[in-house]
């Protein structure tokens, strides 16, 4: 066998049960919109949450045990986030085309206005605009944490970390509380579809976001990262940005634009 600078994996498990994890997720998403019944869902989420942490383990100790990650393959992988991340902009991208679909073709059936007859918008002032700047920071603080990695300053790097997974905590607490004190269901025409869809779905993005800068804090304070090799943070690094600039395009788009046409 001829040399080559990537690592051929070993026979794995996990991308099958990763298949099923997601079917069960999927399934019980549909349950759970069409019967009411979480059951599945959570079965889903628990598994994802399981098969996340053994197949991740997997990946560490490749990297910082056998050291099979070369730079082609650290390379490969942060080719890997681009277009994971680029994936995710066309899921997005689905939800502003409906939107922008809905409002600027409105039909009779919206008794031709936008928002709909009876939705009570929420006002773009209020919560949405702290959430943006509750965002908007976090941007700040993981790239001053991922800056002072670079200038080998630990106990920095690891403050701007945790400073941020606490402001994505406390977006997840203002968009939970702001869906208890909204005016309009999801069930409320096409507007409360693509906005609950839209920002639900972002604010999934953001509990997602928030693990994966929790687990490459604790890897931080396990030495497991230094100036030089931390892939895995700058991928969650990405990732976060990814979540900030999709919150800014959904604060413009649904809910300043779409409460003064």
């Amino acid at each position: 066998m001829r040399n080559t600078p990537f690592h051929l994996v070993d026979n794995s498990p996990w991308p099958f049960f990763g298949s099923m994890a997601f079917f069960f997720f999927v399934s019980g998403a549909l349950f759970m919109f069409k019967m009411s019944s979480m059951s599945i869902f959570f079965v889903g989420v628990v598994f994802i949450f399981f098969l996340s942490f053994f197949w991740w383990r997997d990946v560490v100790r490749e990297s910082l045990y056998l050291g099979f990650h070369t730079a082609s393959v650290q390379s490969n992988l942060l080719i890997g986030m681009v277009w994971f991340i680029s994936s995710e902009v066309l899921f997005f991208f689905g939800f502003f085309w409906s939107f922008f679909h809905s409002s600027l073709g409105v039909c009779v059936d919206l008794f031709s206005s936008w928002p709909p007859t009876g939705v009570e918008v929420l006002n773009p002032l209020g919560v949405p605009l702290l959430n943006t700047l509750v965002l908007l920071s976090s941007g700040f603080s993981v790239t001053w944490a991922h800056y002072s990695l670079l200038l080998n300053n630990y106990s920095d790097a690891l403050f701007g970390m945790l400073f941020t997974i606490g402001l994505g905590m406390f977006f997840t607490l203002l968009q939970a509380m702001e869906y208890l004190d909204g005016f309009f269901l999801i069930s409320d025409s096409v507007y409360g579809s693509v906005f609950f869809m839209a920002t639900g779905f972002h604010g999934f993005h953001v509990i997602v976001g928030s693990l994966f800068l929790l687990v490459s804090s604790f890897r931080m304070f396990l030495g497991q990262f230094n100036m030089n090799h931390h892939i895995g943070l700058e991928c969650s690094i990405w990732y976060w940005h990814f979540v900030d600039v999709v919150w800014l395009f959904l604060y413009i788009s649904i809910y300043w634009w779409g409460s003064i046409i």
